[in-house]
Order: C-alpha cells, then structure tokens, then sequence
C-alpha cells in the first residue's frame, strides 16, 4: 500500500490544519504565475490526506499535476523547474518515501549554492507528511525529520498548529533555497482559530505558546499537543513548565532555548524520533555547550522505541512518546 491515509472529516476548532495548508496553497497559486503544485495524486484525488483537495478544479492540471510513482523523478522535475525560475511545490505522501529522492535533495537541491559559489539558487518547497499514531504500519509512520535537518543549505520547517501550517508557505516559497516542510499526519484533523492580527510567521524563531519557570519543554510538530498537556497535568502539582515549538528544526534558534533553559535550569527534550543520533541529541547537546553551568538536573530526552514502528494501536502508543513520559521525565528534573 502506498497511500497514506484518507479524507477525514473536519477537526473540532474553527480552521483545521488541513484546511489551513489547503488556504495557504491557494493563496500562493493565486498570488504567483510561476507557483505551481506537484505529486502523487494531488490533482483529482486531493492528496491523499486531502490538503489539494478542489485545487484543480480552480487552477487546473498544469498548475496542480499529478506525477507518476517515482520521487526522484518529480522532485528532479521540482529542482530542475525552480532553475529554471518557477516556484515549485513538490508534495511527497510520506517521509519514508522520500528516501527515494534522497540523492536529489542532498546532492542537488541542497548543494547547487555551495557548488557554483552562490550562483545558482533552488527555491523549491517540499512538503510531506511525518510521524505516526494513524496505524499506518512501518513503511508510512517514521520521524525522520531529524535526519534532513543534519544536512546544510536547507531549511528544514515543522509546523505544529493550524496558524503556522497556513503561515509559513508564503516565507517558504520567498526562501531563495530549498525548504521542507514536515506536517505531522495527526495534525490534519486537528482546528484552531486563526489569529487575523498574525500576517505572517518568522521562520528563524522559536514559540513560546506557554511561559514556567521550573522546568522547559522543548518539543515540535505532532509532540507539541502532548508536551502542553503535560504542562497542564505538571501545573496541577504545582509544577511550572515552560514549553517551546521550535517550529524550525534548522536552524535551531539555539537563542531561544538556551535562553530559557538558563532561567529554568532544567530541560526535557521531546522527539518523535529515535533516541540514537536523534534532534532531541542535538538540542541536548547545544544546551550542555551552552548552559552547562545553568543546568540543576541532566537534561532528560523523551523520544520513540528504537523499534520500526508497529501497526498494532496498543504497540504504536508503546512506542511513541506519550504525556505520562513527558510527565515522569519532567517530575525526574524537578525533584
């Protein structure tokens, strides 16, 4: 099976995430000539988790394509119209398929600036769906997020709430270099209002969605939810936490959280993906460079069972990070 997921209904706010990156689509085909969409069953399908759905009925097939199966082929396609002066959006369906244009995002995509000495550009966005928690089974649920934020001359984006899924498009595709953006497959039913007041989102900072002073959370994407309900369940013991989305895994804003992990002293990591060589050891790294002096407890990481992920409901929660984990690693750090 190659499909994702499917069509669900709407979510329980007044914007869903979905609805919100489907707006954020139209505006930028609207605004632009040269913005294009591209993928596998984006046009008459919708996508197959819906984002596309009706834009090509309203910008039609040469602007909303479907591809054939091959996604070295149509990201190269994506790469090769992006020099040629195009704003290309290329959708991939899950982050494991996107091994298969692996060579065209690292060896091209993300080093044509540095091999023609700042020459040539590739302002190409790339989109697709990460993580698990849809019973989607090994092949469509991993995190692998952090491995392309290990790679230089890419921006590497994670939009964790309806208001940044329909916000940050519009600064991707006026970044003059590749940027990939990682939506998490349980967001797309999730809703929110969107704030008129925010026209746009900064995709070199951090957010702080809850102020503490005991303890910082640090989390992104489809972890965000969990860490501020952990925060929430830490407040009713009395416990203060501060949570961070770091929105943009690369460049981390190190600015941010080193910042509160100084006035806090202590950290929790939070992160889909596997413990080893994961983002949550990088971040854990920076703050031990950074704050060493500051810290009051070793900094604590809450991140997936090395294990491919399973398809079983029961087995998938095991292997995930859950609150009650964010719970027991925060309670370690304060006590």
């Amino acid at each position: 099976m190659k499909a994702g997921g499917a069509h669900d209904g709407g979510g329980s706010g007044a914007t869903t995430y979905r609805e919100a990156l489907r707006e954020a689509l139209r505006e930028a085909l609207t605004a632009d000539d040269r913005v294009f969409l591209m993928g596998e069953d984006v046009g008459r399908y919708g996508g197959c988790f819906g984002v596309s759905l009706g834009l090509i009925e309203e910008f039609g097939p040469d602007r909303v394509r479907d591809t054939p199966l091959s996604e070295s082929a149509f990201v190269g396609a994506g790469i090769g119209a992006a020099l040629a002066g195009m704003r290309p959006i290329v959708e991939i369906m899950t982050v494991n398929f996107s091994l298969l244009a692996l060579d065209q995002i690292l060896n091209n995509a993300a080093t044509l600036r540095h091999m023609s000495g700042g020459q040539i550009g590739v302002p190409l966005v790339i989109r697709m769906t990460t993580g698990a928690g849809r019973q989607l089974a090994a092949q469509h649920s991993h995190s692998l997020e952090g491995w392309y934020a290990h790679i230089p001359g890419i921006r590497v984006l994670a939009p964790a709430t309806p208001q940044d899924a329909r916000l940050l498009l519009a600064p991707a595709l006026a970044d003059p270099d590749p940027v990939l953006i990682f939506e998490h497959c349980t967001l797309y039913n999730t809703g929110g209002d969107l704030d008129p007041a925010v026209p746009a989102v900064d995709l070199d900072h951090a957010a702080v969605p809850r102020e503490g002073e005991d303890l910082t959370v640090i989390a992104y994407g489809g972890c965000l939810s969990k860490a501020l309900t952990a925060a929430e369940e830490l407040a009713g013991d009395g416990v203060s936490a501060e949570v961070i989305d770091l929105r943009s895994l690369r460049p981390l804003d190190d600015a941010t959280v080193v910042g509160s992990v100084r006035r806090t002293h202590r950290a929790v990591v939070v992160d889909e993906g596997w413990r080893s060589g994961s983002l949550s050891a990088e971040i854990s790294a920076r703050i031990t460079e950074q704050a060493f002096f500051d810290l009051d407890a070793p900094v604590e990481r809450v991140c997936s069972a090395e294990v491919p992920i399973p398809y079983a409901r029961q087995l998938e929660e095991a292997a995930l990070p859950q609150v009650a984990g964010i719970v027991e690693a925060a309670r370690r750090v304060v006590s």
